[in-house]
């Protein structure tokens, strides 16, 4: 085995410079007390790069006042292409204010997030879920500045299940299903949405939605869209795309008709859905205006400001083809 390469410091950086490490941290931080002339900056900023040299986080975070890294904690629950979207839209937006993005699986068994964010000293910590009071304390003395969401995000998820059953409901469809997922990790958010569903249902006395529980197989669907049949359901809202496409499967093994004797209605947009037999109706966010829109909040509160409002172009919003 060869040796280890040695890590390039600012030492290194100062002796090919041939100025002081206090020159070489003034420099490369864009902070000093004094004037550097450019030759003497050129110079360090020329040693930089030829040595490749990476300032520490720990340099950079005591240089700022703080670190660059943003903590996001990642449910316990299949990470869909809607998950992973707002995931790469929001590392780019935030990469533009010169943060750095860290996803951690918020699973039962993992570290817990308050160890992992004093760990990484994270300066935010952010998910797609709120956090408890208690949680945000906790990670406040952890170490983080900021920690959002803390208010209830049930609103957004709340809506994304009145408007698919709005459209249903649109459609003459008077008795409503919902297929909520059998996977444990995906109900809290889907019990969410379906509370959009029961609310616009009351709304249009249509009577509460028939919940079924659905795996992503076709003979569980199959078990639910019988007992849709058995209920006098005409119209399906379901957690999201995949689980849309589990209730189609089960709809063709019982011979039905979609939207003719069952219309269904997804979440997410996923890139499959509108291939999918018959092609998926669903509902969407702007996950890029999302996402820039979750990253002007971090650095909002990293600067002590209020957060921006959240644009109405973000969502949610329906996508009609001829499932539903």
């Amino acid at each position: 085995m060869g040796q280890p390469v040695k890590r390039v410091t600012s030492e290194d950086v100062a002796r090919l410079a041939g100025v002081s490490r206090t020159t070489v941290s003034f420099v490369l931080n864009g902070k000093s007390i004094w004037s550097i002339p450019e030759e003497t900056r050129n110079r360090v900023l020329d040693a930089a790069r030829q040595l490749a040299y990476r300032p520490r986080a720990s340099a950079r975070a005591l240089a700022a006042g703080r670190s660059d890294i943003v903590l996001l904690a990642v449910p316990d629950l299949p990470i869909g292409s809607g998950i992973s979207r707002f995931i790469e839209e929001l590392a780019a937006a935030l990469a533009g204010h010169g943060l750095t993005l860290v996803t951690h699986l918020d699973a039962a068994h993992g570290r817990p997030l308050p160890d992992v964010c004093a760990t990484l000293e994270a300066s935010v910590v952010t998910a797609l879920e709120s956090f408890s009071d208690e949680m945000a304390g906790e990670l406040h003395r952890a170490g983080a500045q900021v920690v959002l969401p803390v208010q209830d995000p049930s609103p957004a998820m709340t809506e994304v299940g009145r408007v698919q059953a709005a459209h249903l409901l649109s459609l003459g469809c008077r008795r409503l299903g919902y297929a909520l997922p059998a996977e444990m990790a995906g109900q809290p958010m889907a019990r969410q949405r379906l509370a959009g569903v029961q609310l616009a249902c009351a709304a249009a006395d249509a009577g509460p939605p028939v919940v079924m529980e659905v795996g992503l197989d076709a003979a569980s669907a199959e078990r639910a869209v019988a007992g849709w049949l058995a209920s006098s359901v005409t119209g399906v809202c379901a957690f999201n795309d995949e689980y849309a496409m589990a209730v189609l499967a089960g709809a063709r093994a019982r011979g039905l008709a979609v939207p003719g004797d069952m219309a269904v209605v997804g979440v997410d947009d996923i890139p499959v859905a509108r291939l999918a037999a018959p092609p998926l109706t669903t509902v969407v966010f702007d996950l890029h205006e999302a996402g820039r829109h979750r990253a002007e909040a971090i650095v909002a509160g990293l600067e002590g400001r209020e957060p921006p409002p959240a644009a109405p172009a973000i969502g949610p919003r329906l996508i009609r083809r001829e499932s539903a």
